[in-house]
């Protein structure tokens, strides 16, 4: 089992600096990865930052820890700039990055505040293409793509990810839907959330896990990857494991202080 640290960059982690130092806290205590959050609008007027500069400055001052958003709302991004961000940080960070990806979540909030669609299905069918196209672009070599929302003329992408096998690519959705799953079986990892915002149980890892099974025919080289607190993360990490869990992801409880978010950290996973 992997441990990594999620944090929501805004409010009063709308920092630059302050995530930074977060990331490198992280690294020193024994964290395996570093996840900021990936919205554009959470309430009027909160600060937020984007997370692809934040990445660019975490990768820079770490060595160690995987790093990428979790998640990424790829329908409202082009995939192409999206392929070129993730590249980039890719190369920065020496292959450390892992992409997370959906369709992005509050739709209103996210995507109808600025006229784009809100609508599931829509998003679903977005988010399908933009995976096609990141890793048509990523594979190297001449790329073309026509489909219903995006259009690619023949082009060729460098440089190409700095792992032969590409950029990791972990795959959101909301448990338990299944559309979601059948697409994460596709790439190389899930990142589950679950509806009713419950902790996970035993079972429904497993279940989980056997789904992915079930749809790749196999576990192997696939990561599950299981959010909830870092206390939580403490007490079940070995029931999650033992489900078929690889990573768990801790992010800190809502009302903690920056000082509280520090010594969480500081504290390490185990």
């Amino acid at each position: 089992m992997k441990y990594a640290i999620s944090l929501p960059n805004f409010g009063s982690f709308a920092n630059g600096s302050l995530m930074t130092d977060l990331a490198v806290l992280a690294e020193e205590s024994g964290w395996d990865g570093f996840f900021p959050w990936d919205h554009i609008v959470i309430e009027d007027g909160l600060s937020v930052a984007d997370p692809w500069v934040l990445l660019g400055a975490i990768a820079a001052n770490t060595d160690r820890i995987a790093i990428g958003p979790m998640v990424t709302p790829l329908p409202r991004r082009r995939p192409w700039v999206l392929a070129r961000q993730a590249t980039t940080i890719d190369h920065l960070s020496g292959g450390r990055l892992i992409l997370g990806l959906g369709i992005g979540f509050p739709p209103q909030e996210e995507f109808g505040t600025f006229g784009e669609p809100i609508g599931d299905k829509q998003r679903a069918d977005m988010l399908e293409e933009g995976l096609i196209i990141l890793q048509g672009m990523w594979r190297g070599g001449r790329f073309s793509f026509d489909g219903e929302h995006y259009s690619v003329a023949p082009t060729q992408f460098e440089p190409r990810p700095v792992r032969e096998s590409g950029i990791p690519i972990w795959v959101a959705g909301m448990w338990p839907n299944q559309r979601p799953l059948r697409r994460a079986a596709q790439h190389q990892g899930v990142y589950p959330v679950k509806m009713d915002m419950t902790p996970w149980t035993h079972d429904e890892v497993a279940e989980l896990a056997a789904i992915i099974e079930r749809e790749r025919g196999h576990l192997d080289n696939f990561d599950i990857a299981i959010g909830w607190s870092v206390d939580a993360g403490r007490r079940l990490a070995a029931d999650y494991s033992a489900a078929g869990a690889t990573w768990f992801i801790a992010g800190p409880a809502p009302e903690l202080s920056l000082q509280e978010v520090r010594a969480m950290i500081a504290s390490g996973p185990r």
